[in-house]
């Protein structure tokens, strides 16, 4: 009982984090130098990767099995990179499990913010890349960047709009509060490493945010003290 209520007295305070951060985000994209073309082909790329599966997902099929998978998968790797043993991985179309030695909430939590077909996509072109030049392919790079990152969007969303064990045992507030924080910060990431825009600045823009919100938060919480304090004495 007692740590439900600590984490969700964390979760409750990781939300005003969770305004900053998105705010520090649009900071950052709106300090990046403005080009001439609206659309850049790099940007077309990604962006038709994942309007191209996004059609898919709401128009064709929405392949649930491949999801399963990627779900399981992901708990079995992240349990692998906290040196749990992995005893078993059941997956079916409609559901799966995975049985490790031990478990944390970064393991049980890690499918809703780790994009496992983006990552396997990202580490087969540096494979190839090993041996071939990427430059002539960039674009198609970009393009299953986009369409995997958009698979793993959409049924992110999907997966929390129903009861998820790995959400309520960790608390709703707080693991939709990390889980928010993580994947924002992963596209911070990317931004940095795809464009102009610097890790120092991201930094910048996150010290200052968070900052000015918690202490905005600060200064209501006192004012609303001293109102109470003097209501009642």
């Amino acid at each position: 009982m007692a740590i439900k209520l600590l984490r969700l007295l964390v979760g409750i305070l990781l939300l005003p984090l969770g305004v900053a951060v998105t705010w520090a985000l649009v900071d950052l994209l709106c300090a990046l130098p403005p080009t001439r073309e609206l659309f850049t082909s790099p940007t077309i790329a990604l962006l038709g990767g994942y309007f191209c599966w996004l059609a898919m997902y709401l128009c064709v099929m929405r392949p649930l099995h491949a999801y399963v998978w990627a779900h399981e998968l992901t708990h079995a790797l992240w349990g692998l990179l906290f040196f749990a043993k992995v005893h078993s991985i059941r997956v079916k179309p409609t559901g799966g499990a995975v049985s490790l030695s031990k478990t944390n909430i970064l393991i049980a939590l890690s499918p809703y913010f780790f994009p496992f077909y983006t990552m396997l996509v990202l580490l087969l072109r540096w494979l190839l890349s090993l041996w071939l030049p990427m430059e002539p392919y960039q674009l198609i790079w970009l393009f299953l960047i986009g369409f995997t990152w958009g698979f793993h969007f959409t049924f992110t969303i999907q997966t929390l709009l129903i009861h998820q064990p790995d959400i309520v045992d960790n608390g709703r507030v707080f693991s939709l509060a990390l889980i928010y924080l993580l994947n924002l910060t992963g596209i911070g990431l990317w931004v940095v490493c795809t464009t102009e825009a610097t890790l120092a600045a991201l930094s910048d823009y996150l010290t200052l945010r968070t900052t000015l919100v918690y202490s905005a938060i600060m200064d209501y919480a006192v004012a609303g003290y001293d109102l109470l304090r003097a209501a009642l004495f």
